[in-house]
């Protein structure tokens, strides 16, 4: 028998005390952060209020990872859209769905 209750959510990792508040500082420093910083902080807000019923910190802790990917992947994404790779050929996913339903 597993010490472990099967039904929590596991986490990676769990952040630092300090992590939300040093991601949103550089949120505010990205220069997405008119969209970013509000999206955010409705994130947290939701995470945070669903924290308080379940008792569960793995919400806060996705929100951080997940903000924390969104700023580490930023450059690549960046990088991407000013080489000017031309993605007009792309698959439209909606209109593909659309076709099978």
């Amino acid at each position: 028998m597993s010490a472990q209750p099967d039904h929590a959510p596991v986490t990676a990792y769990a952040p630092a005390p300090g992590a939300p508040a040093e991601l949103l500082a550089q949120l505010r420093a990205d220069k997405r952060a008119d969209r970013w910083v509000p999206a955010f902080e409705r994130e947290w807000s939701a995470a945070l209020e669903e924290s308080r019923r379940t008792f569960s910190l793995a919400g806060l802790y996705e929100v951080v990872q997940d903000w924390q990917g969104r700023l580490a992947h930023a450059p690549a994404v960046d990088a991407f859209v000013a080489s000017g790779y031309d993605d007009s050929d792309a698959v439209d996913l909606a209109e593909l769905r659309r076709r099978r339903g």
